[in-house]
């Protein structure tokens, strides 16, 4: 078993970015990023695909909780630069320390700050009374609250985002621990402390990085549950409480990680001792859930699940009418089978999508580690029959992709970003199973990378008639 993530796979990595990004540059010369794109671009592949081999190599042989403090440590500090860094660097592109185009997080940050500066009854009929839907209340609340007790400063905020992710890093450590193996998850924490895109979240004001972190908790503390061969009934009753803040968040998210749940009553706690205690925690709690969640939830799901279709195709015919020639084709159907690989990294300046830009380097990571999740997931279900092991991630991570491929938002970055996470203990499991026979595949992934990057260029100047 390989217990650190190998020199020469990163090397390659590199070497077939830096490629494929001169070759989409030099093809498509008068649509090409911008430098500074470039540099960010190159920063974070060579950025993560180095200091996963070296810390993974040098903190191998560390006690579990050593390495934790050094993955708290490293991940905390990495988040505080960046974030700083973009909150500098907003405030020189944009004049205001928000993303391009910025809509959500500005209107976050203004909402809170009214909420803050109002008495709590008010904020609640706000939140509660005006017909907001409930998937945009969690990330308000918390944010309302922070700017209450500590004031509406937008770097304080996401220094706590920082932090959040920090923890996070910790809680998928201790969740790949304890459902595959210890080199997986140390490489999997590593993979995550390093990810360019979990980084860039934490220099935003979107709700991504505390949406994140309940949904590694919720997971992480389900894991626990299940190993443990005596009812817990305090940290089912956790899970549940996490599940019921996600809704608050996203709606999908808190369905994807309940299907988990039933996933594995089903597949693991059915298979150990006490198993009809489980089951009678479980219920009632989800019995509990209903209560407190009456209609609202309910409805929300319904309106979720009846306007799937309608989203897609609006959103198709919306891309279509701006020029996007080929959009209609990017279907639900024909994304659903990429759905561990997507998004797709943009080289290309189309319709000043500035921020898909900035996070190129970072989507041709997760296409790049493709391989290894399906090395993981085919191998672990048809040879080394660790199913069962694996069966919270997978139903999380093929429930929820699989509803984000029929919305119409396949290749979004920002709706894919849950699932990342335990895409990368999945790719952090298929390196440590590497040998000698499976990574023939990986030899041919090699030649199928550069095609994805280049692909898409393509299909973004195409769909728009630019080519």
């Amino acid at each position: 078993m390989i217990d650190f993530f190998p020199k020469p796979i990163g090397i390659r990595a590199l070497t077939i970015y830096l490629c494929v990004l001169t070759a989409v540059s030099v093809i498509f010369f008068s649509n090409a990023i911008s430098p500074e794109y470039m540099v960010m671009g190159v920063a974070s592949v060579a950025g993560f695909f180095f200091f996963s081999y070296f810390c993974s190599w040098k903190w191998k042989d560390e006690s579990p909780s050593v390495f934790t403090i050094y993955i708290f440590i490293t991940a905390f500090l990495i988040r505080v630069i960046a974030m700083t860094a973009l909150y500098f660097y907003f405030i020189v592109k944009t004049g205001i320390p928000f993303e391009f185009h910025t809509v959500d997080a500005m209107g976050y940050h203004l909402d809170a700050e009214w909420m803050a500066s109002v008495d709590f009854a008010s904020a609640n009929t706000y939140l509660y009374g005006t017909g907001m839907p409930l998937s945009d209340s969690g990330y308000l609340l918390y944010l309302s609250l922070l700017y209450r007790f500590f004031g509406p400063s937008i770097y304080l905020a996401r220094l706590s985002k920082c932090l959040l992710d920090a923890l996070s890093c910790v809680l998928v450590y201790k969740m790949a621990s304890r459902i595959s193996n210890e080199p997986t998850a140390r490489i999997a924490a590593i993979f995550y402390c390093f990810m360019p895109n979990l980084i860039f979240y934490c220099g935003l004001h979107l709700k991504e990085v505390e949406m994140l972190f309940l949904t590694i908790a919720a997971m992480e503390r389900l894991s626990y549950v299940i190993h443990r061969d005596r009812v817990d009934i305090l940290n089912s009753v956790l899970v549940a409480v996490l599940v019921f803040l996600l809704f608050s968040f996203r709606t999908v998210l808190a369905l994807s990680v309940t299907f988990a749940v039933a996933s594995a009553l089903i597949f693991v706690t059915f298979q150990k001792r006490n198993a009809w205690h489980h089951v009678a925690v479980v219920v009632w709690v989800m019995l509990a859930l209903g209560i407190l969640a009456g209609g609202t939830i309910t409805n929300e799901i319904s309106n979720a699940w009846e306007n799937r279709v309608e989203n897609q195709i609006t959103k198709r015919d919306q891309q279509t009418l701006r020029g996007n020639l080929w959009a209609q084709y990017a279907t639900g159907t024909v994304m659903a089978p990429m759905m561990f690989v997507i998004p797709f990294p943009t080289m290309v300046d189309t319709d000043q999508q500035y921020t898909q830009q900035m996070l190129h380097g970072g989507n041709y990571v997760r296409n790049f580690l493709g391989i290894f999740v399906l090395i993981a997931v085919i191998e672990g279900l048809f040879f080394r029959r660790e199913g069962q092991r694996h069966v919270i991630i997978l139903s999380f991570v093929v429930s929820y992709l699989g509803v984000v491929c029929l919305s119409g938002y396949s290749n979004s970055e920002r709706f894919g970003l849950p699932a990342l996470p335990f895409l990368l203990i999945l790719a952090a499991n298929g390196i440590t199973h590497l040998n000698e026979k499976n990574y023939h595949w990986v030899r041919i992934w090699y030649w199928i990378v550069p095609l994805m990057p280049l692909g898409w260029a393509i299909f973004k100047l195409g769909s728009r008639g630019l080519l």
